[in-house]
């Protein structure tokens, strides 16, 4: 099981992480990986960057995703690790 943590501490909620839940709940829905990863939000992690969200997958911290870099984001760091 994949464990996705998106920062929703008040920086990264500032700059749009309810955005960037919501594309995260959509393309888990999309490839049909609800039972393979576990999303939730976390409070600051301490990582805050001056542009975009953080986001912790499994026990690796990536910090500035906006809406522009989340597809490439998804497809390197979200589904090359899990199977289908």
């Amino acid at each position: 099981m994949l464990d996705i943590k998106v920062c929703v501490g008040s920086s990264c909620h500032i700059k749009g992480s309810q955005t960037i839940v919501q594309m995260l709940q959509d393309a888990i829905a999309e490839h049909h990986l609800e039972d393979k990863i576990t999303l939730s939000g976390s409070f600051c992690t301490g990582n805050c960057n001056r542009v975009g969200v953080t986001i912790i997958v499994d026990d690796k911290t990536f910090t500035g995703i906006i809406p522009e870099s989340f597809n490439e984001f998804f497809r390197v760091n979200v589904l090359s690790r899990v199977s289908h």
